[in-house]
């Protein structure tokens, strides 16, 4: 049995010394180390067995940390991780205290940029690239970009503007033909053309060794040039890369490294920005991944022998699932309700919808931003739009929020899923700042449920409504409580779970479970704590708030989220503008003024002091300082 090379390979310049039967086999061992890793921990399996040939020659060919590696979103960086000093380390990826599963400055040198949400490569390369020329030196700048992210309008941006300023520049365009699930648009239909089309990039390349070997004149080398772009337009439908200011090289088999590193090679001796076409297979290497690639992107742990995806057996629906049962059934009573999606019909509960309604759903690709404002459009002309984004996604869409649903008023209902702590994804995929910016939106209701049956009602209570919803709830299962018929709730009113007298919590949405275990600790202590269900973030329920400062005078706020502009921020001006905080004494508490790590959800809110036992102990020094 051949000698095992994957322990050898300690930084970027052991791939160097390797030749081609050595990166084959190479490869085939970082597939199986990726596939065991994440068979025990979870991750991103399909998009990162793709480009493992990819990554091998871009570090056969590029010098990482001098040159610059900058991988979009971060999907794909595993195998980069492995091969760049973080072999041993890769087995906590993902996990509490270990690797974290996307690049990151600030774990190795070899990351040159932080990601976790798409389309932002090209932009921070271009960046790079800029600030490169400007100290006079003289490194690669490489933007590793998926051809999902390439609907992204910051991709657009970004090879508008670098087309026009022509700096050196590489762009690597990997294209599996998936983001997370199937890619739509003109722009996947834009790259499919080139990917049939090997007869122009045969024609171009004979005619360039004709160039290059004739002695011929300037007149005929325009001449030449012009047939070129003839027989482009001709054979390819539009060439737009190349008409934006980019040399455009490929496509080229992704998964042979000879190949890879012959067009590499070639890119950077070209002065300008390139781009690099680059066809790979999402999942390659483990048949389950490769044959449905969309459900092992981002996986829990599975048995590798089989590809089933270790489940929890509780038979508890998630929050995801609740939802999109809900908007099925009352799509079904409603033909205005529309379904939009930005490229996650999976994740985000609407794949049922498109199948039972295909002609009321629209997945717009990568482009949040755009995903609202056409909701906007929708509802001015009277439909009932439903945008299914996670929470930390739609951060992307605020000015479109603010501007194009709000300032008008329109009914579009932006349903938050990943709200809160989102656990293993980490700092970039937390929700925790959804409280914060759209509360400060004119005309717009917050709401989050305790449960599914109030996540139900909260939609069905949207879809009443006039004017800008949004619903915020968390990841993972719901509650387990018996779903009744559903029912309209009134805007703006919390309701009472527990009668107490020293002190009452004004909670909503997850944080209600974790409530009422610190109520019944408190209670064993001879505290005898109320607990309030908010439900809505904004409107707050004004007068149950007062009644409840003025019967206890002693108020907890719990959210998971931000504390600055966040509820607790709300009801603290709530009290001042009604002269209550001389005599009410207040206790906020919710995540502070930082970045929050990856790891269990609930190994975070330990660390957070946001669980039972850590809110206990802030409440009861708190109350012994009376």
């Amino acid at each position: 049995m051949a000698e095992k090379l994957l322990p050898g390979v300690n930084s970027p310049e052991d791939i160097k010394k390797l030749n081609r039967e050595q990166l084959d086999a190479l490869a085939r061992e970082l597939r199986e180390y990726i596939i065991d890793m994440v068979s025990k921990n979870g991750g991103h399996l399909a998009p990162n067995l793709g480009v493992v040939e990819l990554t091998l020659a871009l570090h056969k060919v590029f010098s990482s940390p001098r040159d610059k590696l900058v991988f979009d979103v971060g999907h794909q960086s595993y195998v980069h991780k492995i091969i760049t000093g973080r072999r041993e380390e890769f087995k906590t990826i993902r996990k509490y205290g270990g690797l974290s599963g996307f690049p990151k400055i600030s774990e190795s040198e070899h990351d040159a940029f932080g990601t976790g949400h798409s389309s932002t490569s090209i932009s921070a390369a271009l960046g790079m690239a800029v600030a490169r020329d400007l100290a006079g030196e003289d490194y690669h700048v490489v933007a590793i970009i998926g051809d999902g992210s390439m609907t992204g309008g910051l991709s657009f941006e970004a090879v508008n503007h670098a087309g026009n300023a022509h700096k050196k520049l590489i762009v690597v365009l990997n294209d599996n033909e998936m983001s997370i699930d199937r890619n739509v648009g003109a722009m996947s239909e834009y790259l499919n053309s080139l990917r049939t089309g090997e007869i122009y990039n045969r024609l171009k390349n004979n005619l360039a060794k004709l160039m290059q070997g004739a002695g011929i004149g300037e007149s005929v080398l325009g001449m030449i040039r012009r047939l070129k772009s003839s027989v482009k337009y001709l054979l390819v439908p539009m060439s737009v890369f190349e008409e934006l200011g980019f040399t455009y090289l490929g496509p080229v088999d992704g998964h042979d490294i000879d190949s890879l590193v012959e067009v590499l090679e070639g890119a950077k001796k070209m002065d300008g920005p390139v781009l690099v076409h680059v066809l790979t297979k999402k999942g390659k290497g483990y048949l389950p991944a490769e044959e449905n690639p969309a459900a092992f992107h981002g996986t829990g742990p599975f048995d590798v022998a089989t590809g089933q995806v270790i489940r929890d057996a509780s038979g508890v629906p998630t929050y995801t699932e609740v939802f999109s049962n809900t908007l099925c059934s009352l799509a079904g009573e409603n033909e205005k309700i529309v379904g939009i999606t930005a490229a996650m019909p999976d994740g985000t509960g609407l794949k049922r919808f498109s199948q039972l309604y295909p002609e009321r759903y629209f997945d717009v690709g990568i482009a949040e931003q755009h995903a609202v404002t056409m909701a906007a459009g929708m509802a001015a002309r009277g439909l009932r739009p439903v945008v299914a984004v996670y929470s930390s996604f739609a951060q992307r869409a605020y000015d479109n929020l603010l501007h194009d649903v709000c300032l008008q008023n329109l009914s579009v209902i932006l349903c938050l899923d990943r709200a809160g702590l989102v656990g293993d994804d980490g700092c970039t995929h937390h929700g925790l700042f959804d409280f914060a910016y759209l509360g400060s939106m004119p005309n717009m209701v917050v709401m989050a449920p305790k449960d599914e049956g109030e996540l139900a009602n909260m939609l069905a209570t949207a879809l009443q409504l006039s004017g800008p919803v949004a619903i915020r709830y968390p990841r993972g299962r719901a509650m387990g409580v018996i779903m009744t018929e559903r029912e309209i709730l009134p805007v703006g009113k919390g309701e009472v779970l527990r009668e107490g007298k020293q002190i009452v919590f004004l909670a909503l949405g997850s944080m209600i479970p974790i409530a009422g275990e610190v109520v019944e600790m408190l209670a064993k202590d001879g505290v005898e704590a109320g607990l309030v269900n908010l439900r809505f973030a904004k409107p707050l329920d004004e007068e149950l708030i007062l009644q409840q400062a003025a019967q206890y005078g002693h108020l907890v706020t719990l959210e998971e989220g931000v504390l600055r502009g966040g509820v607790g921020s709300a009801v603290v001006e709530l009290l001042n503008r009604h002269g209550c905080l001389n005599k009410t004494k207040l206790l906020s508490l919710g995540v502070g003024d930082e970045f929050v790590t990856h790891g269990r959800r609930d190994l975070l809110l330990r660390d957070l002091q946001l669980d039972g036992a850590g809110i206990y102990r802030k409440v009861t020094v708190w109350l012994k300082q009376d």
